[in-house]
């Protein structure tokens, strides 16, 4: 029986890294995004692999939904859920954050985690064979803030909650649900770090980072467990980068 996954926000960067992992791995993949034009790309980037792109905003509980139903009429079950679809707000001080900016940060981080997982959920429970792993994207702001990040570390922190609360509320159905910690993978998004980061002492610095591709087998390592054994928390992170101890 081919094994399912569904991974959001993966057009770019970490989430095309766990598709193709996970489709090399064996899997079958359904990506979703609000553009379709980098998830095809992707798809036709790699002719070989059963990668499968649909479009679709994990804010947007009508779409989410949708998602969910085309992935259970196309393949009849769902068994990996990677909640990967995130982002920033802006580096300003606390005084300063706009308030449209703080729900948006809020609306996909933590609302867009809950609705996929909630629509997961429903299909892992009631399919036959019985359950399903379902994968947060948390990040090191999980543990601690980067200077001038209160939105994205708050809904980071927040993402951790609804980890342990799904792992727990899982365990009588077969379902796993754990979270993946990042720091400093190399993506578009993190190509500034070597023209240098903020630090909390106000400096700039340089920052370390490490390939992407390494989350993508992080993740397929994980994903192909068996549902008896769990990880709550995994941390993958660049070696070097000011995470451990004091900078």
């Amino acid at each position: 029986m081919s094994r399912i996954a569904l991974v959001t926000g993966g057009g770019t960067g970490i989430g095309a890294s766990i598709a193709v992992a996970l489709a090399e791995d064996g899997w079958s993949v359904v990506v979703c995004g609000r553009r379709l034009a980098p998830l095809e790309a992707l798809a036709t980037s790699h002719p070989g692999l059963p990668i499968r792109p649909v479009e679709a905003d994990v804010t947007d509980e009508a779409q989410v939904a949708r998602l969910f139903a085309d992935v259970l009429e196309t393949s009849g079950r769902l068994d990996l859920l990677v909640n990967n679809a995130g982002r920033g707000g802006s580096a300003v001080p606390i005084d300063e954050i706009d308030l449209a900016e703080w729900r948006a940060v809020v609306d996909l981080n933590v609302t867009g985690t809950f609705l996929c997982t909630r629509e997961a959920f429903r299909i892992m429970r009631d399919q036959d064979p019985r359950g399903g792993r379902i994968l947060n994207n948390g990040s090191i702001s999980a543990h601690v803030p980067r200077p001038m990040s209160l939105a994205y570390t708050a809904t980071k922190h927040a993402v951790t909650g609804l980890t342990k609360a799904t792992a727990l509320d899982g365990r009588p159905y077969d379902i796993a649900c754990g979270q993946i910690d990042i720091g400093n993978a190399a993506t578009d998004m993190t190509s500034a770090m070597s023209a240098g980061v903020l630090q909390p002492d106000g400096s700039l610095r340089p920052e370390p980072t490490f390939p992407v591709d390494q989350v993508g087998r992080a993740v397929a390592f994980v994903a192909g467990l068996p549902l008896g054994t769990t990880v709550p928390e995994l941390m993958i992170a660049a070696t070097g980068m000011p995470f451990v101890g004091r900078g």
